[in-house]
C-alpha cells in the first residue's frame, strides 16, 4: 500500500473525555475494570485540564496591573522559576527551571509576574524551544524593555522514561531580545548569572 494512505478519522467530538480515557486504558491494560481504575478516567480528565490551563491564560492576565513606572536601567533577573510542562510529541512531562531577565526602559513589573508569565506558556502542550521564545516575547511585549534574556533548563521524561532512556541529560535553551542580543557584555553577564552556582535537581 502507498505511504500516502489517508487516515479515516471518526468524529469523537461528542464523546466525553472520561470515555476516551477509559477506551485508552482498555487498549493498554489487560485488567482495566479493577477497583483501583474506577475513577481514573475522571481523575485524568481533571489532571489534564489543570496541566493545560495555560490555554485559558494570557500574558495580560498574568501581569495584570503589576507594571510600574521606574527609572531603573540595570538588569532585573528572576532566577530558578520552577516550571512543569507537557511535551507535545509524546504528552509526557518535562520540568526544570527558567531564568528571566530584562533591562527596563522606564517600566518594571512585579517580581512575581515573571513566574506568572512562565506559567502561562508552560501549562500548555509545548516544546522547550518555543516555550523559551514565548516567555521572552511576552516580557518584551509587556514592558517594552531595552532587552530581555530567558534561559530554560529542563529534564524531559520522553528521554528519561522511553527512547534513549538517558536519565541525566538536561536540555538548555535561551532566547534573547534587544541589548541581550546586540551587547556581548550584557549577554555574558546574563548567562553567567543564569548558570552560576546552580543545581537543577537536588
Amino acid at each position: 500500500m502507498s505511504g500516502n494512505t489517508k487516515h479515516i478519522e471518526a468524529d469523537l467530538s461528542q464523546v466525553s473525555f472520561e470515555a476516551l480515557v477509559r477506551e485508552m486504558i482498555g487498549r493498554l491494560d489487560p485488567d482495566p475494570n479493577r477497583e483501583g481504575m474506577d475513577r481514573t478516567p475522571a481523575r485524568v480528565a481533571e489532571a489534564m485540564k489543570f496541566l493545560t490551563r495555560g490555554y485559558h491564560m494570557t500574558p495580560a492576565d498574568a501581569v495584570g496591573d503589576g507594571i510600574f513606572e521606574e527609572k531603573h536601567h540595570n538588569m532585573v533577573m528572576v532566577k530558578d522559576i520552577e516550571l512543569y510542562s507537557m511535551c507535545e510529541h509524546h504528552l509526557l512531562p518535562f520540568f526544570g527551571k527558567a531564568h528571566v531577565a530584562y533591562i527596563p526602559d522606564g517600566k518594571i513589573m512585579g517580581l512575581s509576574k515573571a513566574a506568572r508569565l512562565v506559567e502561562v506558556f508552560s501549562r500548555r502542550f509545548q516544546v522547550q524551544e518555543r516555550l523559551t521564545e514565548e516567555v521572552a516575547q511576552a516580557v518584551w511585549d509587556t514592558i517594552q524593555p531595552m532587552g530581555v534574556g530567558v534561559v530554560v533548563e529542563a529534564y524531559h521524561l520522553c528521554m528519561m522514561m522511553r527512547g534513549v532512556e538517558k536519565q541525566n541529560s538536561k536540555t538548555i535553551t535561551s532566547a534573547m531580545r534587544g541589548v541581550f542580543l546586540s551587547d556581548e557584555k550584557t549577554r555574558g553577564e546574563f548567562l553567567r548569572l543564569s548558570m552560576a552556582g546552580h543545581v537543577l535537581i537536588s
